[in-house]
C-alpha cells in the first residue's frame, strides 16, 4: 500500500519552510499521501529520499501510456480494491480487433466504426480508443501494410500483436511514434523483445501460462531496466480469467511488485456472439482489466459498455458538474426567455434536452452550486436568492435580453418572493417542478 502521511513526513527534511506553498511538513506529507501534491515542490528534500519515496510511495498497480498525443491511453496507477474506497484511476481502454487476413472492406469498416462511434453524455464524450493489429498471416509485409492502413485512417493507440519479434519489429518501424504496446513477450521471445521494447521505448505485454509464470517473466524484465509492462494472465475462459484479475489486484495492494501492472483480456477471444462478448467485457471493466479487446464495434453494445466505464471510473465522492455561465439553446434572441438551474450535470442535460425538444429558443443560465441537483443546493444554501441574484446581475444576461423575466425550477419557487426582492427590475417566474413538463411550458410562456 501507498505510504501514510507520517511515514513520507519522517523522511522530509522538517523544516517548516513553506516553500512548498504548504505551512508545515506536515500539512505536505499529508497531501502528498492523498496524491494532492508533487514531491518536486519540496526545494530542499533530498535526491535519495526522492527515490525512496518515489519507489515507496508508487500505487501498487504502475500506471503507463500507450500512444502519443491526444489520444494517448494512461492506464494502471489502481490503489484501491473497491470503488468506494476511494476512486478508480484510469478508464480502461477499449480496442477493436483488426486482423491482417481480414478483407479491405472489413478493415475499413472496423476503423470508420473506432472513428465515429462516440457518445456526448453528461458533458463527457464517450468512445473507444485503441486498435488491436494482429498479424495472422505470419507476412511481415503483410502485417506492416495494414499496420500503416490503421495509423493513416485512425489517431487511435495502438496495440501490435505477434509471437514474432521480427513482425513486431516490422510493424514497429511504421508506427514507432505512436508508441504502441507490444503484444507479447512470452518466456520463449522475451529475451528478444526486450531491445526492441527498449530500442522504441515501447509499454511491451507480458504473457504466461498463468501467474507464477507471469510473474517470472515482470521480474525478469523489471531487473533488466524495463519497467512499462502489461499483463496477460494468459486465460481465455471466462471464470479462470475472471479469477486471474482478481488475484493480480490483490497481489498488488499487497506489495507483490512481480504483478503491480495493468492487465489486458481478449473478451473477442472467450465468445464468438458480439452481445455476449460486450457482457463479458462489461464484468471486466469492473474487475479489473486496464485493456479490453473487442473482435468488433457494434453501437448498441459498446454504448452501455462504455456508460459502464464512465459510470465506475467517476469519482463517487465528487458530483459531475456543469460549468457557470449562459447556454444558448435553438439559437435565441433579445426576447427569448430565460430559466435557471443549478449545476449538477444530469439537472443540467435533463432541463437543456427538454428546452431543445420544445424548439422554443431560449437561454438557460447554470449556477454553479458545487454540482448539487436543484433540491439538495437549495437546501444547503447554495440556491437560494442571496447567491443566486448576484449571479444573474453579474453573468451577462442583461446585455442579450431586452426583458427582465427570469423562469426558476418549481422546486425552489420558496425563492420567488426573495428574488423580487434582491432582483427588483425583474420579474420572476416559477416553473414546472419537472423538467418533462418544460415544453409545454415554454409553448405557452409569454415575454
Amino acid at each position: 500500500m501507498p505510504l501514510t502521511g507520517i511515514e513520507i513526513f519522517k523522511l522530509l527534511p522538517k523544516t517548516n519552510c513553506g516553500k512548498c506553498g504548504v505551512p508545515t511538513c506536515l500539512a505536505f506529507a499529508m497531501q502528498l499521501a492523498a496524491g494532492k501534491a508533487d514531491l518536486n515542490a519540496c526545494p530542499t528534500v533530498s535526491e535519495e529520499t526522492k527515490i525512496k519515496l518515489s519507489e515507496a510511495s508508487a500505487p501498487p498497480i504502475r500506471p503507463l501510456t500507450i500512444g502519443a498525443g491526444n489520444r494517448a491511453v494512461k492506464i494502471g496507477g489502481e490503489t484501491v480494491l473497491f470503488r468506494h474506497e476511494k476512486r478508480f484511476e484510469n478508464l480502461p481502454g477499449i480496442a477493436v480487433l483488426i486482423s491482417d487476413t481480414l478483407p479491405e472492406a472489413e478493415i475499413h469498416g472496423r476503423l470508420d466504426r473506432l472513428n465515429n462511434l462516440k457518445y456526448e453524455r453528461v458533458g463527457t464524450t464517450l468512445r473507444p480508443e485503441m486498435a488491436a493489429v494482429r498479424c495472422d498471416s505470419g507476412l511481415a509485409d503483410t502485417f506492416a501494410a495494414v499496420v500503416s492502413k490503421v495509423k493513416q485512417n485512425s489517431d487511435c493507440s495502438l496495440i501490435l500483436i505477434s509471437s514474432n519479434p521480427d513482425i513486431l519489429t516490422a510493424g514497429l518501424k511504421v508506427c514507432a511514434e505512436r508508441k504502441p504496446l507490444l503484444y507479447a513477450a512470452t518466456k520463449e521471445n522475451a529475451a528478444r523483445l526486450l531491445p526492441l521494447a527498449r530500442e522504441f521505448n515501447c509499454p511491451l505485454a507480458v504473457k504466461g501460462a498463468n501467474l507464477d509464470e507471469v510473474a517470472l517473466l515482470t521480474d525478469q524484465l523489471t531487473k533488466a531496466g524495463l519497467k512499462d509492462l502489461v499483463i496477460d494472465s494468459g486465460s481465455r475462459t471466462i471464470r479462470q480469467a475472471f479469477e486471474d484479475q482478481i488475484n493480480i489486484r490483490k497481489a498488488a495492494l499487497t506489495k507483490n511488485r512481480s504483478l503491480g501492472f495493468p492487465t489486458i483480456v481478449f473478451p473477442c477471444d472467450m465468445t464468438s456472439d458480439p452481445l455476449q462478448e460486450a457482457l463479458i467485457a462489461s464484468m471486466f471493466v469492473a474487475k479489473y482489466a486496464s485493456i479490453l479487446v473487442l473482435a468488433d464495434l457494434q453501437g448498441e453494445s459498446l454504448f452501455p459498455l462504455l456508460v459502464e466505464r464512465m459510470n465506475i471510473y467517476t469519482d463517487p465522492q465528487k458530483p459531475l458538474a456543469t460549468k457557470e455561465g449562459i447556454y444558448e439553446i435553438n439559437g435565441p434572441g433579445p426576447n427569448s426567455p430565460v430559466l435557471l438551474t443549478s449545476n449538477f450535470s444530469l439537472t443540467y442535460f435533463i432541463v437543456s434536452g427538454e428546452i431543445e425538444n420544445s424548439k422554443v429558443p431560449a437561454y438557460l443560465l447554470v449556477k454553479d452550486t458545487e454540482g448539487l441537483s436543484v433540491m439538495t443546493a437549495w437546501a444547503a444554501g447554495k440556491f437560494v436568492a442571496d447567491v443566486i441574484a448576484p449571479f444573474v446581475k453579474k453573468c451577462g444576461i442583461t446585455e442579450k435580453v431586452q426583458h427582465r423575466k427570469v423562469i426558476i425550477p418549481g422546486y425552489a419557487a420558496v425563492e420567488s418572493g426573495p428574488l423580487e426582492e434582491e432582483l427588483p427590475d425583474w420579474k420572476i417566474e416559477v416553473g414546472p417542478r419537472e423538467a418533462a413538463h418544460i415544453p409545454a411550458f415554454l409553448r405557452n410562456f409569454k415575454i
